[in-house]
């Protein structure tokens, strides 16, 4: 039922590896086995996309991080990512991002990046692999103690939404909203995570958050629609998945790590819930880091 789900992100897969080859879909059709207009179809079908207009948006975004993070020649990048000239990669990055690639390099800003697409989930997965899947690999949830200090979070809290999913459909754009945290990745607090969601608490209610935390110095842009606001330093609980199968094993491992979260009681090791003030976090990062909600306490 779900065959070209799978067959169209392993288009967005290869495409991801071979950003800077040249010509992309016949290579590509050649790959996996279907032909050009096949592959060009369902593709656009699945995503909503054009296969041209999809590989300049990733290639263009991509371009944007390495003006940002490097001090390759404009040239190199805009030939590496398949503009006949520098010229040309100067009009599409202004048509993109509303600037030139060198007023971009020079003074980085919140841009809308093209993020990767995901056409293909672990409900997908399921539904392909329900009757003969084995049982889930979930490993015992890890509790430890972390400090995150005073620092900053750009984001959007939204008191109408309880989780992931009605967060995003919520009137929210996920395309919007995470490429332009994309582009501010290289602000993230250190030893954080950078695109980060969670938990808040607003007169009793709890709603949910999603953005990015950034050192307490920071003074640079915050994108429209976002708020920066100040988080003060505190301890959490920690409670870890490792790095895990993100697709046969992604609602098993949040189960186990949410119910472990909610149903704790702190006083074991000494700590009291501290979230009046604070907010929950929630990290996400299946096969780098695995799954973790984190709630700040206090010493008791």
């Amino acid at each position: 039922m779900y065959e070209w789900n799978e067959m169209v992100q392993r288009m967005v897969d290869w495409l991801e590896e071979h950003l800077t080859e040249n010509p992309v879909l016949l290579k590509m059709s050649e790959q996996l086995g279907y032909s050009p207009y096949y592959c060009s179809r369902q593709f656009n079908q699945y995503t909503g996309m054009t296969l041209r207009d999809y590989v300049w948006t990733r290639r263009i975004s991509r371009a944007a991080l390495e003006l940002r993070d490097t001090d390759q020649r404009v040239l190199d990048i805009a030939v590496k990512y398949g503009f006949s000239s520098q010229e040309a990669f100067t009009r599409a990055f202004h048509k993109a991002f509303g600037m030139t690639p060198a007023a971009y390099r020079k003074s980085p800003r919140p841009i809308p990046l093209s993020i990767r697409q995901e056409v293909f989930s672990p409900y997908h997965y399921w539904i392909k692999e329900r009757n003969r899947m084995s049982e889930v690999r979930v490993k015992s949830v890890e509790i430890k103690v972390e400090f995150i200090p005073a620092h900053k979070f750009i984001g959007i809290w939204d008191i109408g939404a309880a989780d992931y999913m009605s967060f995003w459909n919520n009137g929210h754009s996920c395309d919007e909203v995470c490429g332009t945290l994309e582009s501010m990745s290289n602000h993230v607090l250190p030893g954080q995570l950078a695109q980060t969601a969670g938990w808040f608490y607003r007169n009793g209610k709890k709603g949910y958050l999603y953005g990015i935390p950034v050192p307490l110095d920071y003074d640079g842009p915050v994108p429209e629609g976002m708020e920066c606001r100040v988080i003060p330093e505190s301890e959490y609980l920690v409670f870890h998945h490792p790095p895990f199968d993100y697709l046969k094993d992604n609602g098993a491992v949040m189960k186990a790590v949410e119910d472990t979260a909610w149903n704790y009681d702190p006083k074991a090791k000494g700590y009291a819930w501290d979230e009046e003030t604070k907010q929950d976090y929630q990290r996400h990062f299946p096969e780098g880091y695995g799954y973790a909600v984190l709630r700040p306490v206090r010493k008791v």
